[in-house]
């Protein structure tokens, strides 16, 4: 008898619950925010990679290589924070049609210039100290979060907007915000792809590569007004 005036208790305490909530009466949208805004950085995500039939070599090569790399970016006055090594890898490799082995030694090298201006002579002389490999190029910016906290107020003040333009056809009007939640973020920074930008680096000296364009910084929120 004690168990079914327990569950008699739970479901006249929801019944309860749900009926305040549809009474209040809420209103729930969401809202997005974009800034977009110039990059004055760029990410340079480089690779130097040796493949041979000694696993010594190859990893000497590819030593002597990284060396010479990180010893010309110093000399550009590049901040050592701004050089980071992503990976290092040494594979041994089979080739069935050879049936013979090889070892590929490789290094992943992210390099930060904070001043676009520096681009072309940087990666000119990345090549020229054996650098062989562009895994892409991410244009940035410096005061990212001074424009994601722009792009999330313009977010929240769309979903107020949003909140109105529901209300407004029923003849009622929104109150305040009940609730509100980041729903995602997304900060648009366009990766270039840099086989052919190598060759032209490499061959046209000081003739421009690169458009670095706009940045687009998106943020979504969801925000739960009352409904009057």
């Amino acid at each position: 008898m004690k168990k079914l005036f327990f569950v008699m208790a739970i479901i006249a305490s929801t019944s309860i619950f749900a009926q305040e909530n549809l009474e209040k009466g809420m209103v729930s949208v969401t809202g997005e925010g974009i800034v977009k805004v110039e990059p004055d950085e760029v990410l340079i995500k480089s690779r130097i990679e040796h493949e041979g039939p000694s696993a010594a070599a190859v990893k000497k090569q590819n030593d002597d290589v990284v060396d010479k790399v990180i010893k010309y970016l110093k000399s550009q006055d590049i901040d050592e924070k701004d050089i980071k090594t992503e990976y290092i890898n040494l594979n041994k490799q089979y080739d069935y049609n050879d049936k013979t082995y090889s070892y590929v030694a490789n290094q992943a090298i992210s390099i930060r210039l904070r001043d676009l201006k520096d681009y072309e002579k940087v990666m000119k002389g990345l090549l020229e100290n054996g650098l062989n490999r562009i895994d892409g190029i991410q244009f940035k910016s410096s005061e990212m979060e001074k424009y994601e906290k722009e792009a999330r107020k313009l977010a929240v003040l769309d979903a107020q907007n949003r909140a109105r333009e529901l209300a407004e056809p029923l003849g009622q009007n929104i109150g305040k915000a009940k609730s509100i939640s980041e729903m995602d973020y997304n900060s648009f920074q366009p990766v270039y792809r840099m086989d052919a930008a190598v060759e032209m680096s490499a061959s046209k000296g000081s003739q421009q590569t690169i458009a670095p364009g706009e940045l687009e910084i998106k943020i979504k929120v969801n925000v739960g007004f009352e409904l009057n």
